[in-house]
């Protein structure tokens, strides 16, 4: 969450794929949606190589 009580996030293996919302189920809905959006413009030789992935604890 940042200053503003916003959370952001992202979906690392797809450049430019970004998303916010004021809480954690509006934030999921939102970056499901940018997903869907990415991957229509996306080209399949332009996604990053996954690297590995980390699990995150919110403490609230």
């Amino acid at each position: 969450m940042d200053e503003d009580g916003v959370y952001i996030v992202s979906c690392p293996q797809l450049k430019g794929c970004h998303s916010y919302g004021k809480t954690i189920e509006e934030t999921m809905e939102n970056i499901k949606e940018a997903i869907e959006l990415c991957l229509e413009d996306q080209n399949p030789n332009d996604l990053n190589k996954f690297i590995g992935f980390r699990e995150l604890e919110l403490l609230q």
